[in-house]
C-alpha cells in the first residue's frame, strides 16, 4: 500500500482506520498503534514494526552466525575475572 489516504475526524477527535491500513499495520480492534513525530509529521507504526525495523538495521552489522548474546556473555565473563 503506497499513497495518500485521507481520515477524517469525528465529534470526539477519533479516526477510524482503514481495513487496507489495519492489515498493513497488521493490528486489530485494541491493538496499540505508535505515531512517531518526524520533521515532515508523523509516522504510524507499531512496536512490533518497530523492533523488526530495528533488527534489519543491526543485522548489517552481524556477522553471519555470529551471536551477539555469546559475545555479550563472553565479554562479561571476562570482565568478572579482571574484578577478582
Amino acid at each position: 500500500m503506497a499513497g495518500e489516504i485521507r481520515l477524517r475526524l469525528d465529534e470526539d477527535g477519533s479516526v477510524m482506520l482503514p481495513a487496507a491500513v489495519r492489515k498493513a499495520l497488521g493490528v486489530a480492534k485494541g491493538d496499540e498503534i505508535l505515531l512517531v513525530q518526524g520533521e515532515g509529521g508523523f509516522l504510524m507504526t507499531t512496536r512490533r514494526l518497530r523492533i523488526e525495523e530495528a533488527q534489519r538495521h543491526m543485522r548489517r552489522y552481524v556477522k553471519p552466525g555470529a551471536s551477539l548474546v555469546d559475545e555479550l556473555i563472553t565479554e562479561r565473563r571476562e570482565e568478572a575475572k579482571r574484578e577478582y
